[in-house]
């Protein structure tokens, strides 16, 4: 991790102007409250770091890390970073918060406001499976239901008066299985589960009403304590996920969220198709493309899948792993070039699309 000489400048003792993000009256994308301007959210997925190292596993014992990397990703144009939060980091039991981990938050909210970003607040995670605890996956529905809106409750009370956050993500490619599943988490990459079961038993009920019922849940714990932030949820590309199962619907989604969020990982050989995907979800709300990174194409085309976007998106959100480029290109492994070069090409492109803000 290098600390970029422009981030040292910022003065840690003022906060740069920040104001609440709404979505236009267009319902075509976002604007700044107090002034009114267009805003384009585009940054980082800050989910773990090169070393596979989940956020709450290291920003305790070490913080200036976490600094340097948010310094980075301003420096670099960054105007959004989603940050994911493991539910067993935050809650000791289904009703009691863990204070410590509400208190690194709090310091996160506070660095975010002094460098003037906003933060893409995800929830619900359980990506490392050995730090879910055994008493949450022994819950039944109505309890674990219960259990995550402690947490959200728990999240919007510490965030309601900071104007770091954007938005609120209510839960990470969530799935409703057809009929049965014996496990809440699925989705394995490399050292991690990204996808989650809200039930486990669909008990032949409609897949579309049981995602409403539990997102209206979750809505109801947060707007308890932060009546005004978006929320959305990171969506799966389609209604069907490549796991077989189904993901939540956005004509279910679209008419109780604020807008809508959805990952895409742009085909080389489907270009086409995945504008048609987006398309999907262009219905009468701001869409944010969450995720995407060049996995299965190049940097140049991806860049391009970012301009044909356009029409339909109104936000882009790739990945950092608190490597710059700069560091990116001593290193002789591949994926590290492909990452250094990506990482060139989007904020270049991005910073022309959506100028940074001069302070």
């Amino acid at each position: 991790m290098t600390t970029c000489v422009a981030g040292l400048l910022l003065c840690a003792s003022s906060r740069a102007e920040v104001s609440r993000i709404a979505v236009s009256k267009d319902g075509r994308g976002f604007v700044e409250v107090d002034s009114g301007k267009r805003f384009i959210p585009w940054g980082f997925n800050y989910d773990r770091d090169y070393r596979m190292r989940l956020l709450e596993e290291y920003w305790e014992t070490e913080w200036p890390t976490v600094e340097g990397d948010f310094r980075e990703m301003k420096d670099l144009g960054a105007r959004v970073v989603r940050v994911h939060l493991q539910f067993g980091r935050f809650m000791e039991s289904p009703d009691r918060p863990h204070e410590k981990s509400l208190a690194q938050l709090t310091k996160l909210l506070k660095l975010s406001e002094e460098l003037g970003l906003r933060l893409d607040i995800t929830g619900l995670a359980s990506y490392r499976h050995s730090d879910v605890p055994k008493w949450y996956d022994a819950l039944d529905e109505e309890h674990r239901w219960a259990a995550q809106a402690n947490f959200w409750e728990a999240i919007a009370k510490t965030c309601a008066d900071s104007s770091a956050v954007m938005f609120y993500d209510l839960i990470n490619e969530p799935l409703v299985p057809n009929g049965k599943t014996d496990k809440w988490m699925t989705g394995h990459l490399e050292a991690f589960d990204y996808c989650q079961y809200i039930t486990l038993d669909s008990r032949g009920r409609n897949r579309d009403e049981i995602s409403r019922q539990w997102v209206r849940k979750m809505v109801a714990a947060i707007r308890a304590h932060d009546p005004k932030r978006l929320i959305s949820i990171g969506l799966l590309p389609n209604d069907q996920s490549t796991y077989g199962e189904a993901g939540f619907s956005a004509k279910a989604m679209v008419g109780e969220l604020d807008f809508l969020c959805t990952h895409l990982y742009p085909d080389a050989k489907k270009l086409d198709e995945i504008q048609r995907t987006l398309k999907g979800f262009d219905l009468g709300k701001p869409v944010i493309v969450e995720e995407m990174y060049p996995i299965a194409c190049s940097s140049d085309q991806l860049v391009d899948f970012i301009d044909r976007s356009r029409d339909h998106a109104a936000g882009w959100i790739s990945f950092y792993w608190g490597q710059t480029p700069a560091e990116l290109h001593k290193s002789k492994q591949p994926a590290d070039a492909i990452l250094a070069d990506w990482l060139v090409k989007f904020t270049s492109h991005m910073r022309e699309i959506a100028p940074v803000p001069a302070h």
